[in-house]
């Protein structure tokens, strides 16, 4: 980081240009006077440590500027009606100062009214940014810095920011490096644009694959999702920019996935729910510091999350030691009201939240909404000085950290044209889209197709020339995309001709009711497939590229069915009744039920939601300019009725049932996952051997270290994910049958061979015991490496005392 002398230099040429007449600076070459007495504070101390800056700040305010920091104002077009600032601000709360602003002059791809000039070219917002801090620090009493704030898990979510794929593709590439890189280019387009905070990564555990928000987690399994989670942190926070962490906690099970207007009742035990739902939080939390949590709008056990001194004071703070700023989710705090009926008004429920340790309200709605009935607690006697003072000083020992007290400006707006979405910012969105692709079948080796020995190509189905799924709420708005029907046929050239037939829409007029009650095909539904069928009659290979869109899932979007929506099913039975080779393309953001797909098309390549890069990638990978080495991370069932169905799981509880025998009364469930936690195929093979496990003692305190050689047998190069996963023979409390504890994506030439290396710490080994302490327990442990969590190629067992 350059000097803070330099620093402020910098910033005083900058502003000094703006002032008009003989209005007195409060920029020195040091230091910044935000009160504008005259007197360097030890507040406004650069070389004062932290702590003291903080508690001599809050010191200084009074009640209304400390509620003030307890609130989020939403950006343009969301609360704040500006753009810039108006003379208007000074009758309205955050005259006073505010906590922070969330997602100001972004631009939001499918939400016109966010549609802004501010916000490209990018050294306009960064100079817009400027403007807005600047009010905030000369004509609010103490001059406290905002928090500008933003959404960040498809990449930063601001016009022709770099893309990236849905977070469930990036957690199908286990490319941890890749998920660090991510982060490092999220992390500093934001800090370019004048952001300081990112609310990303999202750590919840996917397991009911019903549930819509499935395609915005990184998958089903905690270490898994703790790995990737802690890259992405320490990326994003590696650029001087705070990442929030979402959602604290137990969000991502719903009873029965409903979410939209249920988002409550989880139905978790006490010791799931720290193996599971908490484990990521709680790892990355420790490992990487993150600045901010975002606490979640459903309950646990009957007590709202966001209204719960358990899991914002106990667990959060004083058991994983975040010393960050807690924001709501929207609607966490009325609900606690509204919703879960635990408060007799919204003035309880407030009271409640603050005392439980939230931070900062945040949600649609303006901030005196919030404001103004704290200050009336506080007045009644009803929240101490003590708590308010405490919740704002984590809000200020954050921007304290974030150095907006030190820097508080974009230092040189124009520079953010050249640092956002650069070229290799795009030659990266398109690796980590070719990586998060998984192969689920190639039958007799169909893939890659080579496109020397094809004449007709058909590329059919209802996504197939549509790029909307590229596209996210959370994500950058308005990059050019290319559908999968355009980049096969730029890639085909003239090499081959390229046809696109329709098929069928998305969803039948009477989905998703269709589902239940079946209806038969209409006359246009009819024709239209019978259009794709006469296509595919005429040509050599048919690619189908079906599934989902961003209207069927996603955030309030849980669904039914996990099979293939609308007519696109009877689609793939007309096209394989043709007898041409079908290959299917999946466009989806949960697991599906393609059972007879699965069973009659010849090759199936997942590509989830794909950021703007999608038919280019896609097309490489199909002809075989990239061999798709993803894994999956979540669990495909091949019926609702197996819900729940997930790795990790307990001994016997995804098992089957009795046919013969005294207690055997006859076969009468499906049995099994369709596709495993952690498979994927290649166009390569790979060959595991020497696996060497070496523990120092046989201590329950040591670490232990993991060796092995993986081997590319094929003839061309590829990505294998290799997988360590560990099973306790025997425990004090049942656990789960084996649990990941390692992972690498190795890149193999042909016939190449590398020894990957994993340590085992005790934590590694750890259960909750029947006291609920975390704790190895002496016996036999096995370790298991394989290429998913039931393609295991090598084992071994070691001992603990």
């Amino acid at each position: 980081m350059k000097s803070k002398v330099l620093v402020a230099i910098l910033v005083s040429v900058f502003l000094l240009s703006s002032f008009k007449g003989d209005k007195k600076s409060i920029y020195f070459k040091d230091w910044i006077d935000f009160n504008k007495n005259g007197i360097k504070d030890v507040y406004e101390d650069p070389k004062a440590h932290i702590d003291d800056r903080v508690s001599n700040l809050v010191s200084l305010m009074n009640v209304n500027e400390k509620t003030c920091q307890m609130a989020t104002l939403y950006g343009f077009a969301r609360v704040l009606e500006d753009e810039l600032p108006t003379p208007e601000w000074k009758n309205r709360v955050w005259k006073d100062g505010i906590a922070n602003i969330d997602e100001h002059l972004n631009t939001i791809w499918n939400q016109e009214k966010t549609h802004t000039s501010y916000s490209y070219p990018y050294s306009t917002h960064a100079e817009a940014i400027n403007k807005v801090q600047k009010w905030f620090i000369e004509e609010t009493r103490l001059g406290i810095p905002v928090d500008f704030t933003n959404e960040g898990v498809h990449g930063l979510c601001h016009k022709k920011a770099t893309p990236l794929p849905a977070p469930i593709g990036i957690g199908s590439t286990w490319n941890k490096e890749l998920v660090h890189k991510a982060g490092t280019i999220v992390g500093r387009e934001a800090k370019a644009l004048g952001y300081t905070n990112v609310y990303a990564p999202i750590l919840d555990v996917a397991r009911d694959q019903r549930w819509g928000r499935v395609l915005e987690c990184y998958g089903e399994e905690p270490f898994h999702i703790a790995e990737m989670g802690k890259q992405m942190v320490l990326g994003i926070q590696s650029e001087g920019v705070a990442a929030t962490l979402k959602h604290f906690a137990v969000y991502s099970v719903p009873k029965g996935a409903r979410d939209g207007d249920a988002r409550t009742d989880p139905h978790v035990a006490p010791r799931e729910m720290h193996q599971l739902h908490l484990y990521p939080f709680k790892r990355v939390i420790k490992e990487a510091k993150p600045m901010g949590v975002m606490s979640s709008y459903n309950d646990y056990d009957g007590v709202p999350v966001t209204a719960s001194p358990y899991f914002l004071t106990e667990l959060l703070r004083e058991k994983y030691g975040f010393d960050g700023y807690v924001v709501s989710d929207s609607e966490a705090v009325e609900y606690v009201s509204e919703k879960h009926k635990v408060a007799e008004d919204y003035k309880e429920a407030v009271r409640q939240v603050v005392e439980a340790g939230l931070n900062v309200r945040t949600t649609f709605r303006t901030p005196e909404s919030y404001i103004e009935p704290l200050r009336e607690l506080i007045h009644e006697g009803k929240i101490s000085m003590k708590t308010i003072d405490t919740r704002v000083s984590e809000v200020l020992k954050v921007k304290f950290r974030l150095g907006l007290f030190d820097q508080p400006y974009v230092e040189n707006p124009k520079e953010s044209d050249k640092l956002v979405h650069t070229e290799a910012d795009e030659a990266f969105s398109k690796q980590i889209n070719r990586e998060s692709l998984v192969l689920l079948k190639n039958e007799n080796n169909l893939l890659p197709l080579d496109i020397n020995n094809l004449k007709n190509i058909l590329v059919t189905g209802p996504l197939a020339d549509q790029v909307s799924f590229t596209y996210s709420r959370y994500g950058p708005a308005n990059n050019p995309s290319t559908s999968v029907f355009k980049g096969i046929k730029n890639y085909a050239k003239n090499k081959a001709k390229v046809s696109y037939v329709k098929g069928c829409d998305i969803v039948d007029p009477d989905w998703p009711g269709s589902e239940i009650i079946p209806t038969p095909l209409s006359e246009i539904e009819e024709k239209s497939i019978a259009e794709a069928v006469a296509q595919a009659n005429k040509s050599d290979i048919i690619i189908a590229v079906v599934g989902e869109d961003e209207k069927r899932v996603g955030e309030t979007k849980s669904r039914t069915s996990l099979g293939l929506p609308g007519r696109q099913f009877q689609l793939v039975q007309a096209l394989y009744a043709t007898g041409k080779p079908v290959v299917l393309v999946l466009i989806n953001g949960q697991p599906l039920t393609i059972n007879w797909e699965n069973k009659f098309l010849p090759a199936i390549l997942e590509a989830w939601f794909p950021s703007t890069a999608a038919g280019e990638v896609i097309a490489e990978t199909l002809f075989g300019d990239y061999n798709p080495g993803g894994k999956l991370s979540v669990t495909f069932p091949k019926a609702v009725g197996q819900i729940p169905l997930n790795f990790p799981y307990k001994p016997g509880s995804q098992a089957g049932q009795p046919g013969a025998g005294p207690n055997g009364y006859g076969n009468t469930r499906v049995l099994g996952p369709l596709y495993p936690f952690g498979y994927g195929l290649s166009y390569t093979t790979f060959k595991y051997s020497n696996l060497v496990v070496n523990q120092q003692t046989k201590q329950s305190q040591s670490n232990i270290k993991v060796s092995f050689d993986v081997k590319n047998t094929g003839k061309v190069a590829g990505d294998e994910v290799v997988q360590l996963y560990l099973k306790d023979e025997i425990s004090s409390v049942t656990t789960y049958e084996s649990q990941l504890r390692g992972f690498d994506r190795v890149h193999l030439l042909p016939g190449e061979t590398k020894t990957v290396h994993f340590e085992l710490k005790p934590e590694d080994l750890e259960i909750l015991d029947k006291h609920m302490n975390w704790t190895v327990e002496p016996g036999t442990f096995q370790i298991l490496v394989g290429s998913s969590s039931v393609d295991i190629h090598l084992k071994e067992k070691f001992n603990i005392l």
